[in-house]
């Protein structure tokens, strides 16, 4: 479901010109009401095109003062279920409301690595491009793959 924007809480990130929910949206959603023209409500923001969101609960985890939920499904909510991130600076914590009234939590760090520090092609060979028509560089199975065609598992 959607994401919406509890507009007493938000701050507009304190009147930067960008805010971490702007920054985050992988489909450039988010927006900063300056004027309070769109919203009615000046400095806050808001999902401009709701129906267009991901629901991938990244503007949720990164707002500094938890303003932004997500519409829950039709089956959660009527039922007293809810789920709710509380980020840190270092994990979020996910708090979840069952529907017969247990709460759990679960903690995860927010990164495991230092940022810029995976080398996702450490230790594999520079493609050669040379080799691109032989057989075995590229092996039809579902899509492409590289490597043997003995370590298929479908022929």
């Amino acid at each position: 479901m959607p994401t919406y924007v509890r507009t007493e809480k938000c701050d507009g990130c304190k009147g930067q010109d960008k805010t971490a929910c702007m920054y985050i949206c992988p489909h450039d959603l988010m927006k900063l009401d300056k004027d309070g023209t769109d919203t009615g409500h000046a400095m806050k923001a808001y999902n401009q095109e709701p129906e267009q969101c991901w629901e991938c609960y990244s503007c949720v985890k990164i707002c500094p003062q938890q303003a932004i939920e997500a519409r829950h499904y039709a089956d959660i909510v009527p039922l007293g279920g809810s789920v709710q991130p509380l980020r840190g600076t270092d994990s979020i914590m996910w708090t979840i409301k069952f529907r017969n009234g247990t709460m759990k939590r679960f903690k995860f760090p927010i990164r495991t690595t230092p940022e810029g520090s995976i080398d996702p092609y450490a230790g594999k060979p520079e493609a050669d491009l040379s080799k691109i028509d032989e057989p075995g560089f590229f092996v039809s199975c579902n899509g492409y793959r590289a490597g043997d065609p003995s370590e298929l598992i479908c022929k």
